[in-house]
Order: structure tokens, then sequence, then C-alpha cells
């Protein structure tokens, strides 16, 4: 009798207990960005998803922020970022199928107005971005408009990401982002851009902030560029997981930092 009030006592707690888990990997959830520092180079990475409800065996459309921040401690110019990877965990997915695609070629020498007009069925995020031009008379900060167009480069399913500098000069800059699909690990896509020297090797961008997402039809039917579902075990209410990882490659050094997130069952 002992054994069977222990279990029936156990029953009714783990949904209690599972609430608990939920409440705690929430705050998780709440401490925002990851930061990270070699030498004197800072980079701080944040992002998440919305809405935070999914369902546990489909997935449902979603939104997803991305931020990124590069820094000195002593005030120097910051590093000319060479390559930039984002990996996503695997219960997000990226579905380009039906969607209209762009090129980087159309995108070229476009202000935002103009990529807009030449490739806007194939927008999928919006964002702004800083960047610093060293000088002799010192830096120059440099900013604009961001734009995320679904797209290829050499072939490859891409994301490319068009810049727009509107001060304190006009300039273009059109970045892919490569989409790969891995088999298998705690994450299911890998985005990876190389990035180009920027005015002659004395640019070094500072900070990107974009946000991604959009439906569209497909063969009928309302479909998401973005999807994902929330992979919490049966009767638990939620989970928290490895959301992103981001890798930032310099000359000489590379920076990983990670993001974890929570989601919930609905």
């Amino acid at each position: 009798m002992a054994k069977t009030r222990l279990g029936l006592g156990m029953r009714h707690r783990l949904p209690i207990l599972a609430s608990l888990a939920l409440v705690a990997l929430g705050a998780v959830a709440v401490a925002r960005a990851e930061i990270r520092q070699v030498k004197n180079v800072r980079i701080a990475f944040d992002g998440g998803f919305a809405p935070h409800s999914l369902p546990r065996d489909r997935p449902a459309p979603v939104t997803v922020t991305l931020e990124g921040r590069i820094s000195t401690t002593d005030g120097s110019h910051p590093p000319a970022l060479r390559t930039l990877e984002v990996e996503v965990n695997r219960h997000g997915r990226i579905f380009t199928r039906g969607l209209p695609r762009c090129t980087g070629a159309v995108l070229q020498t476009t202000s935002s107005q103009a990529a807009l007009r030449r490739c806007g069925p194939a927008l999928v995020g919006k964002g702004s971005f800083t960047a610093v031009l060293d000088s002799t008379e010192g830096p120059i900060p440099v900013g604009g408009k961001l734009l995320a167009f679904n797209g290829s480069s050499n072939g490859r399913e891409a994301l490319l990401l068009h810049f727009h500098a509107d001060r304190p000069v006009q300039a273009t800059l059109v970045l892919p982002f490569v989409i790969s699909r891995k088999a298998e690990g705690r994450f299911g896509t890998l985005l990876t851009a190389d990035v180009p020297r920027l005015a002659g090797g004395l640019g070094s961008i500072t900070s990107i902030d974009l946000k991604l997402g959009r439906e569209f039809s497909y063969r009928g039917r309302r479909v998401a560029f973005l999807s994902a579902s929330c992979a919490a075990p049966p009767g638990f209410p939620g989970i928290g997981f490895t959301f992103a990882r981001g890798r930032f490659h310099f000359a000489g050094l590379d920076m990983d930092l990670s993001l974890s997130r929570s989601c919930r069952v609905r």
C-alpha cells in the first residue's frame, strides 16, 4: 500500500515538476545576449523567435530575430569580419519551394527602394546595420537599411542580404548567406557568408539587426518561409534548447557563441 500511495503522489507531482522546470527554462530565455571577449575584441550575439508557444508534433510559422555586435574594449578600430556562420536548431526549418528568387546581380548597386522594386516578391526579412571606416581623421560611422531576399549564389540556395548605406555616403553591399542542410546533430540548418573587404580593408561591420519571416502560397496552401515545433517530451509543457550558434571568423581570431531559449507546447 505504501508503494501505491507513493506512486500516486509521484504521478500527481510530475505535472507540477514539469511546470516548475518550464518556469526555470523561461528564466534562461530572459537572459538575452551572449557576450564573448577574446583579447580586445568583444562580440554580442542575440536572437529569438515568436511565437514561443508551438505545436509539439508539427512545425508552425515563426519569425526569427538575429542580432550581432562587434566592438573593442580599448576603442581601437574593430577587426574586419571575414566569415560568419549561423547554425539553427534542427526543430526549425527553412522552406523556399514556390517562393520567388532573386540574384545578387539584380541587386548590385541598388538602393533599398530599387531593390524592393526589383525583388519585392522574394523579400523575407528587414533590418538595419552599422559599420565604421578607419581614416586619418578618425573613425567614420556608416549606417543604413538591411533587406533579406530569397535567392541563390553560384547555383546554391541562399539568403541574399542587401546592405544599403545612406549615411554619410550612398553605398551597397550584397552578401549571400549560403544555406546548407545538416543530416545529423543538434543543428539542422547552416548559413555561411564570406564577407568581402570593405573600403579597401578600411571598413568593418559593427552591428546587424535582422528580422526574418513571411508566409506565402504554395500549391494552393499557405506555407511559411520559417517554421518550428516545440520538441518537449510527452507530459512536459515546454523545453529549453540551444536555439542558434554563431561563429565569427576574423584574421587570426575565431569566436563561437550559442543562444539558449525555451518554448511552450500549445
